[in-house]
């Protein structure tokens, strides 16, 4: 498998604490700009002061690694990893240096974010560009190539689908045919989502478009239609500005108070589809509280799995990988894409995912200065 012109892997991930110390100073990195007091960082700390002090993500991001090590190695991909995240240890910018240290001059780049949206790409091309100027000049820092999108990709797709499928048949079996999925993803302000990709609006239109897909395909599986809602986790933010609803505690008291009505709402699955993996938003907003909803409201609910280190899912790292290079080096290729939408760019056009807020300089876009045509 030709990788060239790559001689790296960047594989780049959010971040968070590994002990109690740590929680506060996270938080802070994640907030840094917002102007949030320490005791309200300190209250929001307690999901994970009361699992230890410790976020489940770079756990399950060391896993991913070497599971993506073993693969690369297996299929003959002579390409070294690099790890870097957005706001704790390891940091982007010391593994950038390093790859500049290691004489690194071209890398791939895998964000474990798979959707279109400031917070969840635009941002990650904002951190690559501080990272390589805080290495020396930007213009001689590796060039990064963020892969696209990979929302509808099947390696990350099928591993969901067969989660979805085996959550169902754990419910018990007079629910399983009436269980509704709820597709959960983190919300976002709406006005973030209408911004979104180059036209606006991509956060939601590709989460609907990945849910209508895993929903096919349960019901060719199961010979069963079952209904699907896509609702939202993790708000934050001042109460005055609008996020993207219905927040999936609202949604399950809503289904409640309507299955006397028509016979729904008595069992769910909860697919976490805009995550890649079990981290807090997940084990908290999921598998604590909205499991606790659904159990104060009687409803058979049951929680499917991520992607994780899911070797289809891995696969697909070296996929968009060989799917990329060959791009780079002028050839056709034939992309891997499930859904309506197509394949993402490969490049972010300028402007895309546009914030008001913020207007950082960017890499791994259309503009970037490290692209020279």
């Amino acid at each position: 498998m030709d990788v060239s012109p790559y001689d790296a892997l960047l594989f780049v991930s959010f971040g968070g604490p590994e002990k109690p110390d740590d929680v506060v100073p996270f938080l802070e990195n994640v907030t840094r700009g917002r102007g949030i007091p320490r005791e309200r960082l300190v209250e929001v700390g307690q999901h994970y002061f009361d699992r230890g002090g410790k976020s489940p993500i770079n756990d399950q991001n060391r896993a991913f690694l070497a599971a993506l090590r073993s693969d690369l190695a297996a299929s003959g991909v002579d390409l070294p990893v690099y790890w870097g995240n957005r706001n704790w240890d390891p940091y982007l910018s010391d593994a950038v240096a390093q790859m500049r240290a290691d004489g690194v001059e071209r890398a791939a780049v895998f964000a474990t974010s798979a959707y279109s949206s400031y917070s969840s790409c635009r941002q990650y091309r904002e951190n690559l560009f501080e990272a390589c100027e805080r290495s020396g000049a930007v213009e001689d820092a590796p060039v990064l190539d963020k892969l696209r999108h990979y929302y509808n990709h099947p390696g990350f797709v099928e591993p969901v689908v067969d989660g979805v499928l085996a959550s169902i048949a754990d419910l018990p079996e007079a629910e399983r045919d009436g269980a509704r999925i709820l597709f959960v993803t983190h919300s976002i302000p709406t006005a973030m989502n209408e911004a979104a990709g180059p036209d606006g609006g991509a956060y939601v239109a590709q989460h609907l478009d990945v849910a209508d897909v895993i929903a096919q395909r349960v019901a060719a599986e199961r010979g069963v239609t079952h209904e699907w809602d896509l609702v939202y986790c993790s708000r934050s933010g001042a109460p005055h500005i609008p996020w993207l609803e219905p927040d999936v505690n609202d949604h399950l008291e809503e289904l409640a108070a309507k299955a006397p009505e028509d016979g729904g709402g008595s069992a769910v699955v909860m697919c976490p589809v805009g995550f890649v993996s079990d981290h807090m938003e997940v084990v908290y907003d999921l598998d604590t509280e909205a499991m606790a909803t659904a159990e104060k409201l009687g409803i058979q609910a049951r929680r499917s799995p991520t992607a994780g280190e899911a070797p289809r899912f891995v696969a697909a790292v070296r996929d968009l990988v060989v799917e990329r290079a060959a791009v780079e080096r002028g050839e056709a290729t034939e992309r891997a894409v499930v859904g309506s939408r197509g394949p993402g760019p490969d490049r972010c056009p300028a402007g895309c995912c546009f914030n008001q807020r913020s207007q950082l300089p960017t890499l791994a876009g259309a503009d970037s200065p490290q692209y020279s045509e």
